[in-house]
């Protein structure tokens, strides 16, 4: 028997006091944790979910993720975590896609009404029977076909004794795209979750006896959040501390007031932090952030060297930088804390992983600073896309995973990214697929031909853009289409700048010259 959940049982039995989540005032022990993660599994179980169905959820960072996430699995069920900001449509199609039959929410706020598009989602997709949704609203009221989290827990034991489950048997479904075609949902193991959070903490030297706080500012939707901080934290008793929206000055008072000594984010965070620290209003004891702080960790997009250099003179830590993605886990490649850094590379194959450069037809490139598409192979490599068995072979072979990545490899072993996958944006930490907002454009009416770029961006790292040919007498300016998009798109997707153009540069077959394109705008 192998369950990620074990990883939550074995902390709540050898630390049951021990604070597991922090946000604001309230705290939530493993004990506590626990507890409620068994409600979720029984209410799953009373609604006749059970070993290898497929639940998705769409949380935010907030106690209730880790409750509902380790309740799946401990009904042997499968999670899928949605990205909080996907609009009705979007949700139908993964709900759709991945069969969920149950569906936990939140509320959401005016601003981003989680509730109103997740009821949107269900009402479009067959397969969902069940929507609970989380609200700190006692009157909320329950509408036909859905439930308040809190009164349909509240009537479930705390006890429960969890389902078995092997190894190789699915955990978590993690949807991802290329820049052609839909959202592929990664299945991920339970053998490549538990090792990958293993791996983690080999890494970062986590262990019970530290006691290490870490401040949870990465979504946990995303692979990165949910198994370097979360389950890696989990795994050694750590105290997480939520954030469920990510701001600079909050971030730094909690890094002082909780004595934070983990902080994982992505470059713009690490960004932010240190604009924040440099207004003239704050007030953030740095020497106290300093005192407390150990590890720093980066991911996401490639990390400014001058960033890493001006972070590490004001508190003292090396920010490790890594590599991964959802297929994988997402942990593939890591900076090595016993080995002085090079700043911009990616670091080295982790434990337990194997890396190779290759061309087209999966030769191994070799020869120092030859570059070619980064390959692994190793206990974090998906079973295969859900359901797609020739987009998994288009990918995996043997064993090896081809990652759409190009690399070069120095002398001493260490990676360094040199272009990404095709043309993938990768928008303040979160990866945009060009394909699927062009498809979405297309769809106005008034829009002939659609092409999605990036462009650089002083803070989000890269900006969303599109050209765009007009139907024939067709009239539409830039902020109706804009506003158009916004409606139809999660926030990070939609293009904040659109040109209008008579034709596109193309290839004799008529592909799109992407490179060509964004060296005209």
């Amino acid at each position: 028997m192998l369950n990620l959940c074990l990883l939550l049982e074995d902390s709540a039995r050898r630390h049951p006091d021990r604070d597991a989540l922090v946000l604001g005032d309230a705290r939530m022990t493993y004990a506590e944790l626990d507890a409620r993660s068994n409600r979720v599994a029984n209410l799953l179980g009373a609604r006749g979910v059970g070993p290898g169905d497929r639940v998705a959820m769409s949380l935010p960072n907030v106690p209730e993720f880790p409750v509902v996430y380790y309740g799946i699995l401990k009904a042997g069920a499968v999670v899928v975590p949605l990205n909080t900001m996907l609009k009705g449509r979007e949700i139908a199609y993964h709900l759709q896609d991945s069969g969920a039959s149950a569906y936990f929410c939140a509320e959401g706020t005016a601003d981003l009404p989680i509730g109103e598009y997740a009821r949107a989602g269900v009402a479009s997709a067959s397969t969902c029977r069940d929507l609970f949704v989380v609200s700190g609203d006692s009157d909320i009221v329950v509408r036909d076909g859905e439930s308040s989290f809190e009164m349909a827990l509240a009537e479930q034991s705390a006890e429960y004794t969890s389902a078995l489950t092997g190894p190789d048997d699915t955990a978590v479904v993690l949807y991802t795209s290329g820049t052609t075609g839909k959202p592929k949902g990664a299945e991920l193991s339970h053998a490549n979750m538990v090792l990958n959070a293993v791996t983690a903490n080999r890494i970062f030297d986590s262990n019970p006896v530290r006691r290490d706080t870490a401040l949870v500012t990465l979504p946990l939707f995303h692979s990165f959040g949910q198994t370097v901080v979360m389950n890696a934290g989990v795994a050694v008793g750590a105290t997480l501390v939520l954030l469920p929206r990510f701001e600079a000055g909050a971030a730094l008072r909690l890094l002082v007031d909780e004595a934070v000594t983990v902080f994982a984010g992505v470059p713009t965070m690490y960004w932010a932090l240190l604009g924040a620290l440099d207004s003239p209003d704050c007030t953030v004891d740095v020497a106290r952030i300093a005192a407390t702080i150990r590890c720093a960790i980066s991911g996401g997009a490639a990390l400014p060297v001058d960033i890493l250099t001006r972070f590490a003179e004001r508190f003292g830590v090396q920010i490790l930088e890594g590599y991964g993605l959802s297929e994988t886990s997402p942990l593939a490649l890591f900076s090595d804390p016993e080995r002085d850094p090079r700043p911009g590379s990616i670091g080295v194959p982790v434990w337990g992983i194997q890396a190779r450069l290759v061309d087209d037809d999966w030769n191994t490139v070799s020869g120092s600073d030859q570059v070619g598409e980064i390959a692994l192979r190793g206990h974090n490599v998906m079973k295969g896309y859900l359901n797609r068995p020739e987009a998994t072979a288009e990918v995996v072979r043997d064993g090896w995973f081809r990652t759409g990545d190009l690399a070069r490899r120095d002398d001493d072993g260490f990676y360094y990214i040199v272009d990404r996958a095709k043309d993938l944006i990768v928008r303040g930490g979160f990866n945009v697929y060009p394909r699927e907002v062009e498809e979405v454009l297309m769809s106005h009416e008034a829009v002939s031909l659609a092409a999605v770029i990036g462009v650089p961006h002083p803070s989000h790292g890269e900006e969303v853009k599109a050209v765009v040919i007009l139907e024939p007498g067709s009239e539409i300016d830039e902020s109706e289409l804009i506003a158009w998009s916004r409606d139809r798109m999660a926030g990070y997707k939609y293009p904040r700048s659109i040109d209008f153009v008579a034709a596109l540069p193309m290839t004799a077959t008529g592909k799109i010259l992407k490179r060509e394109l964004a060296a005209r705008v």
